[in-house]
């Protein structure tokens, strides 16, 4: 999978769109702080991917055990401590479980696949291509 970014001086705008392989758009943009319009910025889409890759993971887990939960929200909100960023991470659970399902909801939601990119490090390659 690919994700491209485009942006255009011509638009007059901060914005970039952001496609996907399938074809799907969206925009982004510098904080407004920074001189954006007030579309979702990198950060923004940094969390947006952190709760929907939770909240699907869970989602998951939850039928497989065919646990009783009607909803599943989960919010994700950053700032910075010092140095480092920190991401909050609220999981609401609608429906009924014991301490032992819960549990393990916490333990699985450590495990998504977003969670463990951000936690155990990446590293990034940077080409440039172009004049």
């Amino acid at each position: 999978m690919t994700t491209h970014a485009f942006w255009d001086h011509a638009r007059g705008t901060s914005a970039c769109d952001v496609t996907f392989d399938d074809g799907q758009t969206l925009a982004a943009d510098l904080d407004p702080s920074a001189g954006g319009l007030g579309g979702p910025a990198p950060h923004d889409l940094l969390d947006a991917a952190l709760a929907a890759c939770t909240t699907l993971t869970l989602q998951l887990y939850i039928a497989r055990k065919g646990m009783a939960v009607q909803q599943l929200r989960v919010e994700v909100s950053h700032a910075k401590s010092g140095t480092q960023n920190v991401m909050t991470r609220s999981i609401q659970v609608t429906g009924t479980l014991t301490d032992d399902e819960r549990a393990s909801l916490l333990r699985v939601a450590e495990a998504c696949p977003v969670h463990k990119t951000l936690t155990t490090g990446s590293s990034i390659v940077t080409l440039m291509e172009g004049a």
